[in-house]
């Protein structure tokens, strides 16, 4: 079949993508913005990449209309938006107005289960999304699940970061909320299964995992994984934003998602079972216990396939923040070391590849985790955010608090932009250039475009660290591997 997948570039996108190609569908992948929309050489062949955003109608006019199927899987939770409720709703009605001119049989949407009373604003918000999705003419299937448990994704990596880091918690109430979790590999079983399923036309279905927990219970589950002994503090005095504050500066999350998570995990999230899948395709889900094995197992192997922060909602960036690929000419401040190499330049290539996440960033490490600790006070995203892969990197990835422009090994380029809070706009580029006697330079370029004043103090102000830092970053990336005599670099927390 021909089919529209929404949100390609999302947690669940990016993994449900390869099983559409694999089971022979031909898929158009809308993207806000083709340039960040990265694709694996295997798969290009199968996809078109079409370019429209959701909240401009004006946008979807030029899309294919000869498509059999659409997924809709795009979420303003964790945007910048403070009137997401409002922007998800137009979302939807404005692409249900755009496939009433195909001919799609089916539209599938990936929703949240809303059994409770007294709904937070994400969980309305899913609800009236699917409202507005089921109001087109193409038969719809609704697929409503509580907390997504795979490696990457957000909920995931919140519970790995409190039970990693916090030995003791003071936590809040509604960690004696119900959910029942389920496994990213059961989530994208059910959403290929009822592609083109009878069975499944025009229904809502609660999916969820073996287990109904409690939050408490899943960090305990978790902490049970690790091998790590950890005490929880229930307290009646938390108020929402004051556990989001706690849930933003403990793990990596943003703080709008920390937000919405707060207010929704007042809500049990529990599958009613006059609505479940299993009464029309019975299958055996992971247990909890056993999709945080495989998270970890995923994890271990650098077998992340896609992550929650690879989303533009999940920091402070514009959505327009490709138009930055090219570093501006003039109006800069800038800093610019080079260091002249004799080893393979594949290596030294590989290092400049594996900078931030686990590695650092190979000089003066503590001076990095302050930085990401006074950008994440500030409301920005902050150090611990890592990286997808702690040797790959591709256009879109985010990487601690900068997002990656350019990944081009083929030409030895690697281009990032700050998502951290400046008073300005910042870049910072390493390239291999060769030499004629057979060398190679490594160049590495700091960027500053300064807004005012303030701009200009804050870079001067750090013109000091960025002798130090910039001078000993490139020396430590030639040489790192090169030798046992180099010290071991102090990796940041991530």
């Amino acid at each position: 079949m021909k089919i529209l997948l929404t949100g390609a570039n999302g947690y669940i996108g990016q993994r449900l993508l390869p099983s559409l190609i694999e089971a022979g569908h031909d898929v158009v992948c809308l993207v806000r913005d083709p340039r960040r929309f990265e694709l694996p050489e295997s798969l290009r062949a199968r996809v078109t990449v079409a370019q429209g955003d959701l909240l401009k109608p004006e946008s979807l006019r030029e899309l294919p209309t000869d498509i059999d199927v659409a997924y809709y899987l795009v979420h303003s939770m964790s945007g910048n938006d403070k009137d997401f409720f409002r922007s998800e709703q137009q979302s939807a009605r404005h692409f249900a107005h755009y496939l009433d001119t195909t001919t799609a049989r089916q539209l599938i949407y990936l929703s949240g289960i809303a059994n409770d009373h007294d709904l937070s604003t994400h969980l309305r918000s899913r609800l009236g999304v699917e409202e507005e999705l089921c109001k087109c003419k193409a038969a719809f299937t609704v697929l409503r699940a509580s907390i997504i448990i795979g490696s990457g994704s957000a909920s995931f990596e919140i519970i790995r970061d409190l039970v990693d880091k916090l030995p003791v918690m003071v936590t809040p109430r509604w960690l004696n909320s119900r959910c029942q979790p389920i496994g990213i590999r059961d989530v994208m079983y059910y959403l290929t299964t009822v592609l083109g399923n009878e069975a499944c036309l025009n229904r809502s279905f609660d999916i969820g995992g073996p287990d109904v927990l409690t939050y408490r219970e899943m960090l305990l589950k978790l902490a049970a994984v690790r091998g790590y002994r950890r005490y929880i503090v229930t307290v009646p005095v938390l108020t929402p934003r004051l556990s989001s504050w706690w849930l933003f500066l403990v793990t990596r999350t943003t703080f709008s998602l920390a937000q919405s998570l707060v207010e929704s995990l007042r809500n049990d999230t529990v599958s009613d079972p006059r609505r479940s899948i299993a009464q029309v395709l019975p299958h055996q889900c992971m247990s909890y216990f056993a999709a945080v094995e495989l998270a970890f197992q995923r994890i271990e192997q650098n077998e992340v396939v896609s992550s929650w922060s690879d989303a533009l909602s999940s920091g402070v960036m514009p959505r327009n923040y490709m138009d930055h690929i090219q570093i501006p000419q003039f109006g800069l401040l800038t800093d610019r070391q080079t260091l002249r190499f004799t080893r393979p330049p594949q290596e030294v290539l590989q290092n400049v590849w594996s900078i931030g996440g686990e590695r650092g960033w190979y000089k003066v490490d503590w001076l990095w985790r302050i930085r990401g600790i006074m950008d994440k006070v500030a409301g920005g995203v902050g150090l611990r955010r890592g990286r997808r892969s702690p040797t790959s990197l591709r256009a879109g990835d985010p990487l601690d608090f900068w997002r990656v422009l350019v990944a081009d090994r083929k030409s030895g380029r690697l281009l990032l932009y700050a998502e951290m809070k400046l008073p300005g706009e910042a870049w910072l580029q390493f390239r291999i250039l060769p030499n004629n006697d057979g060398s190679h330079t490594l160049e590495q370029l700091a960027a500053f475009r300064p807004y005012g004043l303030a701009g200009r103090l804050y870079w001067y102000s750090l013109v000091p660290f960025h002798f130090v830092i910039f001078k000993g970053m490139i020396e430590n990336i030639v040489q790192y591997g090169e030798s046992t005599s180099l010290p071991q670099l102090a990796a940041p927390a991530s």
